[in-house]
C-alpha cells in the first residue's frame, strides 16, 4: 500500500470527467496531478521505458486515491496523456 505524506493534498486535485454510456458500458476518465503520478511505485508502469501505467487493479486505483462506487474496472490507460485513466461499469 502506498503511503504519501501528510502535507500532500494532491489526491485532492485528481480529475474525474461526467459519465457517459453506451448500450452496455459506463465510462468515466480519470486524470491523475503529474505529482502523484511520478509517486506511482515502478511496477504501475509498462517496461518498456513508454511512462505509461498498467492496468491497474482495484486495490491499486484505490489505494492511489481514486474514489469510484463498487463495480468500476480500470478498462484503459491513453499513453499520449500519460496520467490519463479510463474506468468502466457494466450497466445493470
Amino acid at each position: 500500500m502506498l503511503v504519501f505524506p501528510p502535507q500532500a493534498d494532491f489526491f485532492f486535485r485528481i480529475h474525474y470527467s461526467d459519465r457517459y454510456a453506451d448500450d452496455n458500458f459506463e465510462y468515466r476518465h480519470v486524470i491523475l496531478p503529474k505529482q502523484l503520478f511520478k509517486m506511482l511505485p515502478k511496477e504501475y508502469f509498462k517496461t518498456d521505458d513508454s511512462g505509461t501505467l498498467v492496468l491497474l487493479t482495484d486495490e491499486q486505483w484505490r489505494g492511489i486515491g481514486i474514489q469510484q462506487s463498487l463495480g468500476w474496472e480500470h478498462y484503459e490507460v491513453h499513453s499520449e496523456m500519460f496520467q490519463f485513466v479510463v474506468a468502466l461499469q457494466s450497466i445493470t
